[in-house]
């Protein structure tokens, strides 16, 4: 890493560390009441973290997705569905700053930059569910606008968005595989809520159904038209699994920070013995969860790096395994250790709400992990994958 890009990774960690106060203060209350993160968030826009990955020319900090990494740890140790709303915008903006065309970027990215604009994704569709590539909805273009009506079950944060970035087959006509991405802002669309939003866990995001209807300039269109699977591998799945995995980490290893200095603690409860060989054993095996998951995140992230510096696509088998690898990975190892830690705290420490430690709340908010477009679904992706990678190159 050169003197640049370490100046930008130690502002980045020192703004997030100030920031992840304020997410640590209102996360409780988030948790109950499963209230979109307000304060959260606002603390976010203003501290310029929005535009993390925006280039310094268009007043972004100009970080890459090592400082995503790092800075989403860090933010999820607060709250986690906040850091997961802030990662979930990060991948939007990559996706803007990659493939969005010059008149776009120069109108939008300063306004995120200075934390103008909070954009939401609106990739799932009732017909197919979570499936990133496919869409049944279809744009209407008439001259220089496009058309959106656009229903989908699950928009995280979107009662909030100020913009979203969202799928649609590319024309009427086009199978739906055939996908465009467009920038819609707010302003220009009919927004509908549908259902409510009462989940066992990550409930501080909010992701109701929506009904989004809506007229824009045809070069609102992010990438090809039709050419959305080129922006997806190429930014959305990358910048999505290393920052869904990083904010995983950063919430378990904040549950295991707290349940150790709570056994070091002389008000520990008289069930947690600090002497205890089954204590012992039980937070080295939740340890090594974190240590393998921290180790492989690191190492995919330095890939996905080395190969945007070198302008090498990541749309290659093997890199789409480990990115795969990662996510699954990531969500079955994080949770398994907190489910780990709530074992070893038992009953009152580790299961009641009521606790001085959220360790219930971490278990619950990490269960959604293999959820998150669903383990089942990259298992069986990688799977074929890999009949295509014969030399079998492991991360």
């Amino acid at each position: 890493m050169d003197g640049a890009n370490t100046a930008v990774r130690m502002t980045a960690l020192d703004t997030a560390r100030a920031v992840q106060s304020v997410l640590s203060e209102h996360a409780a209350t988030t948790d109950t009441t499963a209230a979109f993160p307000v304060a959260g968030v606002a603390a976010l826009r203003e501290s310029g973290l929005f535009g993390l990955l925006i280039p310094r020319q268009y007043g972004g900090l100009g970080g890459d997705v090592a400082d995503l990494v790092e800075v989403a740890q860090v933010l999820a140790a607060g709250c986690l569905s906040t850091a997961m709303i802030w990662a979930m915008h990060c991948q939007q903006v990559d996706a803007l700053v990659r493939h969005a065309g010059s008149r776009l970027r120069e109108e939008l990215l300063p306004k995120i930059a200075r934390g103008e604009v909070y954009i939401a994704s609106v990739t799932t569709d009732s017909g197919k569910g979570g499936h990133l590539l496919t869409v049944t909805a279809s744009l209407q273009q008439s001259g220089q606008t496009v058309t959106i009506e656009r229903d989908a079950p699950i928009v995280t944060g979107g009662e909030h968005a100020d913009g979203f970035l969202m799928t649609m087959r590319a024309t009427a006509d086009a199978p739906d595989s055939k996908v465009s991405l467009v920038y819609v802002p707010r302003d220009q669309l009919r927004v509908e809520t549908r259902g409510n939003w009462d989940p066992l866990g990550m409930r501080g995001t909010r992701s109701v159904g929506m009904k989004l209807t809506g007229e824009v300039p045809a070069d609102h269109i992010v990438g090809e038209p039709g050419g959305f699977r080129a922006v997806a591998t190429d930014s959305m799945i990358a910048t999505g699994h290393l920052g869904w995995a990083a904010c995983w980490l950063g919430a378990a290893r904040s549950a295991m920070c707290d349940l150790v200095g709570l056994i070091r603690s002389p008000k520990r409860p008289q069930s947690l013995n600090s002497r205890s060989d089954l204590t012992a054993e039980r937070l080295a095996r939740a340890r090594m969860d974190l240590e393998l998951v921290s180790a492989y995140l690191h190492r995919v992230t330095a890939e996905i790096v080395s190969h945007r510096e070198a302008g090498i696509s990541v749309d290659n088998p093997t890199t789409q395994i480990h990115l795969n690898t990662l996510k699954v990975t990531a969500a079955e190892m994080t949770f398994q250790a907190v489910d780990r830690l709530v074992q070893l705290a038992g009953l009152s420490t580790g299961y009641l709400k009521s606790s001085t430690i959220p360790l219930e709340r971490h278990f619950r908010d990490l269960r959604s992990a293999s959820l998150n477009y669903s383990n089942d679904r990259l298992l069986t992706a990688t799977g074929t994958l890999t009949l295509l990678d014969r030399a079998v190159r492991l991360a």
